[in-house]
């Protein structure tokens, strides 16, 4: 045998095997997509006025508390979002001055335009575009990361448009569509706020304990009412400070574990600076009380008994399930933004296996015709374009499974067409053969 041939022989059969060897076993090798397997569609959109409340917020938080370390007393503040601007209450005998300065330095860039009653501080140009875009984007790791750690495979988490607020999801094979969203949806921002007041069943007498108003770093927070079992029993209040003493972001790892009476609670331990920072404040608050808030609900307020190093439990009467949950947010981050649902289609596994059967029987079947076909009408020739139409069928799938890529129903219908497309040359060639043969030139 000429030795050309001979290599040619050993090359097809190496990446033949190469191949079988990269596709077995196939159910683990071969992913299905969505339209396959079943699984949930979602089309997300990330409500970014959260995110430039959240800026305004955190800029006139800066300035009341660095104006009242220089002096400078600032009353009640107010956000308004329609106007990228929030407005500070300033006394009549305010040294503006120096409020021009702590502005300067604190809130860098943002318009002070002096009015009755209060300065009001505009948002710098362009900067709303910029935290909406980055709230997206932010948005979407976030996802990304809850996603991976939930163990979904080949999810499909991808932003529509360069400058849209929206997010496309597509995770194939879910079985529980209701937890994945809420897994996805959840905000998850954890703070750790000091107690000023409650609790208590009514906000009107919570105020009213506190001299009829609140402060300017002070805010109302509600939570659950429980009775002796852990039965939610009512709404009950709390007033805290807005200043968080550590959050979510600051949490080095948090996992579910189980308290001395078996409940499911979530364990934490905080970054070295956090638990520095954590540390000094409970170990000068014993015996008062701590709120732990997520998102924006107050999941329980312990009395600081001893001062807490860094490492800490969140307890919340939670179920196995729920703290695994709430873990896991914690773990990936919170959302920087309030995400909505536009759109939800949820892809039964048994439709998907239908599809499945129905596609391969196309596929085995369109095969088999060709196969049929070239062998009747073509003979020997049909026989070698056979033999080369399976190996084309097998490198494909091969090359498919060793890059993970993902099999849908279109993706059946183009292996059913690459069948047809395969033997086509060789129909080319058998033709124009048979032709030369009837000339007398064969």
């Amino acid at each position: 045998m000429d030795s050309k041939i001979l290599w040619r022989i050993v090359l097809i059969l190496a990446v033949v095997a190469l191949c079988v060897w990269s596709l077995y076993p196939p159910g683990e090798k071969i992913h299905y997509g969505l339209d396959l397997s079943g699984g949930i569609h979602l089309v997300l959109q990330v409500q970014t006025d959260d995110a430039i409340k959240a800026e305004l917020d955190d800029a006139s938080q800066r300035l009341v508390s660095r104006a009242k370390e220089d002096g400078v007393e600032l009353g009640m503040v107010e956000s308004n979002i329609s106007d990228l601007s929030f407005k500070v209450e300033v006394p009549a005998d305010t040294d503006t001055d120096a409020l021009r300065q702590v502005a300067s330095d604190w809130v860098p860039g943002y318009k002070a335009s002096p009015g009755v009653g209060g300065w009001t501080f505009q948002l710098p140009p362009n900067m709303d575009r910029t935290v909406r875009d980055l709230a997206v984007r932010s948005s979407l790791e976030t996802i990304w990361n809850r996603v991976d750690q939930f163990g979904v495979a080949e999810p499909v988490i991808q932003r529509q448009g360069l400058e849209s607020d929206r997010i496309l999801v597509q995770l194939p094979g879910v079985d529980d569509p209701a937890r994945v969203k809420d897994l996805i949806s959840s905000t998850a921002f954890l703070e750790f706020q000091e107690v000023v007041g409650g609790p208590s069943p009514d906000r009107q007498s919570l105020i009213a304990g506190l001299g009829g108003s609140l402060t300017s770093d002070s805010e109302i927070i509600a939570g659950d009412r429980e009775d002796l079992e852990g039965n939610v029993i009512g709404t009950e209040y709390y007033v805290l400070k807005k200043a968080a003493i550590i959050s979510g972001q600051e949490l080095r790892s948090a996992r579910r574990s189980q308290d001395e009476y078996g409940q499911a609670v979530v364990n934490f331990a905080t970054q070295p600076h956090a638990a520095e920072k954590f540390g000094q404040y409970t170990g000068s608050h014993i015996g008062t009380r701590m709120a732990i808030v997520l998102d924006n609900k107050v999941i329980s307020a312990p009395v600081i008994e001893s001062r807490i190093p860094g490492d800490g439990r969140i307890t919340g009467n939670f179920t196995v399930e729920g703290a695994e949950d709430l873990a896991l947010k914690l773990r990936a981050g919170a959302l920087p933004a309030t995400i909505t649902y536009l759109e939800e289609r949820t892809v039964g596994p048994s439709l998907g296996r239908d599809s499945v059967v129905r596609g391969v029987r196309a596929a085995v079947s369109g095969l088999l015709a060709v196969m049929l076909f070239m062998l009747v009408y073509y003979r020997m020739s049909g026989l070698n374009a056979n033999v080369a139409l399976v190996l084309n069928i097998i490198i494909l799938l091969g090359v498919m499974a060793y890059f993970g890529a993902t099999l849908t129903l279109p993706g059946i219908a183009g292996v059913i067409l690459t069948i047809g497309m395969a033997v086509d040359a060789n129909v080319l060639i058998f033709e124009r053969l048979r032709e030369e043969q009837d000339k007398g030139l064969g």
